[in-house]
């Protein structure tokens, strides 16, 4: 299984000379113009699973009906990657992966896809039962955690709009996922380390990489 994740920076390289990687999917972890998301899962002609970043669309309360999204009861036009599958706040399979979503960063402004820490501690604990089900069914666990925003203390930034989230320690435990992919904290050309939580490796995925899971490289 090899992934294109990408996250908050645009490649250029990637539109000037396409996606030369084979890869089975798209990740990414927000904050990235939504025509370039689906752009890339054209490139690559295969699904694009996102979370939406704090500087991205206000995406909540949409639902497909009838071949239509709908908000609020009325017919409106879906801001998202055309085809894109919102992970955010879900558990999805996708491309033989079980990927469970929290899109958004810490609260530091009015800005869509913001959250105080209790808020998204409640939809972390949401999530959590999500997978629960799915795992009561058919036996499988998580295998990647997408998010916008690192854990709290593990890679994150010490000024409030780069604060990490508390609550996803205890998701990690919950969940141990294989993989915990974020963005959120640009790196500005330092090299930012792969962290552990447990067995779960956490990385930042800012620009663009490809990963089989096992072995991985950098676009």
């Amino acid at each position: 299984m090899r992934v294109l994740v990408v996250a908050d920076e645009v490649d250029e390289r990637l539109r000037a000379c396409g996606v030369r990687a084979e890869v089975d999917l798209v990740l990414a972890a927000g904050d990235l113009p939504f025509d370039y998301l689906a752009f890339l899962a054209d490139a690559v002609d295969r699904p694009c699973v996102f979370v939406p970043g704090n500087h991205d669309a206000d995406l909540t309360g949409f639902t497909r009906s009838g071949g239509l999204w709908v908000r609020a009861g009325f017919p409106h036009a879906w801001p998202g990657p055309p085809g894109g599958i919102n992970a955010d706040g879900r558990v999805v399979d996708v491309a033989g992966l079980r990927i469970a979503g929290l899109g958004g960063s810490v609260r530091y402004n009015d800005g869509p896809n913001q959250w105080t820490q209790a808020q998204q501690a409640r939809r972390a604990r949401r999530l959590v039962r999500a997978a629960g089900r799915r795992r009561r069914t058919d036996g499988r666990g998580v295998d990647v955690l997408l998010t916008h925003a690192p854990p709290r203390g593990v890679g994150d930034r010490e000024d409030l709009p780069h604060h990490g989230f508390d609550c996803l320690h205890e998701t990690v435990e919950r969940l141990r996922p294989k993989w915990l992919l974020h963005g959120h904290i640009h790196p500005y050309g330092e090299h930012l380390p792969e962290h552990r939580l447990g067995a779960t490796r956490v990385r930042n995925v800012v620009g663009a990489q490809v990963l089989d899971l096992a072995t991985e490289a950098r676009v």
